[in-house]
């Protein structure tokens, strides 16, 4: 866990996080591009995601609450140039006419031996005649620096340990594209490498379970605090969290 605590209040307490104008910026460039893999390969333009772009923000601005508030301080018109210039980034990357998806935003689960139903959504999930699959994932941000890689990859194995444990194959590749700065981070899972990321994610749970245990969730400072939304209740920052739910 990246914070204990922060756990507590998204998965106990239920606490409501603010959307943030980023976060909602790659739902919507991951929309357009789950809209372009439904037409037919020849229909997968570049002109075509930009034409997709402002009726799937009208259909996601519809149902997204706080909106308003989002932008009061950022320029609608910047973010959906940016949007755009993440899409013309895409096309630099891949050409979604020279392939078919096999699934978009695929639900996978696995019920771990011992441990918790562990379960996510695969962006993209290409499974080549011969059988090989590749696992995509999209990232609006840029790619980390090469001491990060290593923490960016485990929600990738996470998921190719769940379609390893399910379909008993291990995926051929895992891909990354950041379009934040046109990047692809690229790894091909060995089984020793996801036999370690099943070991990791049950010591996850043992902690998770010892803080159900003892009632004690502690906050861990980091970088990530930046933009944590809850640190008016975090010790860290003087605040104090609200009793633990019945």
């Amino acid at each position: 866990m990246n914070c204990p605590l922060l756990y507590r209040f998204r998965v106990i307490d239920k606490l409501s996080e603010p959307p943030s104008a980023d976060a909602l910026k790659g739902t919507l460039v991951h929309s357009v591009l789950e809209h372009l893999f439904g037409l037919v390969r020849l229909e997968r333009t570049s002109e075509r995601a930009h034409d997709l772009l402002q009726p799937t923000w009208d259909e996601l601005k519809g149902k997204t609450s706080g909106v308003e508030e989002m932008f009061q301080d950022v320029d609608l018109d910047q973010w959906l140039i940016s949007a755009h210039s993440l899409l013309d980034r895409y096309f630099e990357l891949e050409d979604p006419m020279s392939f078919d998806p096999t699934e978009l935003e695929k639900f996978v689960e696995y019920q771990m031996e011992d441990g918790p139903m562990i379960h996510g959504y695969i962006d993209r999930l290409d499974i080549a005649p011969t059988g090989e699959i590749r696992i995509v994932d999209y990232k609006t941000g840029k790619s980390p620096k090469a001491a990060y890689e290593e923490k960016s990859l485990f929600q990738m194995r996470f998921y190719a340990l769940i379609l390893w444990r399910t379909l008993g194959k291990i995926p051929k590749r895992l891909q990354l594209l950041y379009l934040g700065d046109k990047n692809r981070l690229i790894s091909e899972p060995t089984e020793a490498e996801l036999v370690k990321t099943e070991g990791k994610i049950l010591s996850i749970w043992s902690d998770i379970q010892l803080s159900y245990e003892t009632g004690l969730w502690k906050p861990k400072k980091s970088k990530l605090c930046d933009w944590c939304a809850h640190q008016s209740i975090c010790p860290e920052f003087g605040g104090t969290p609200p009793p633990l739910p019945e």
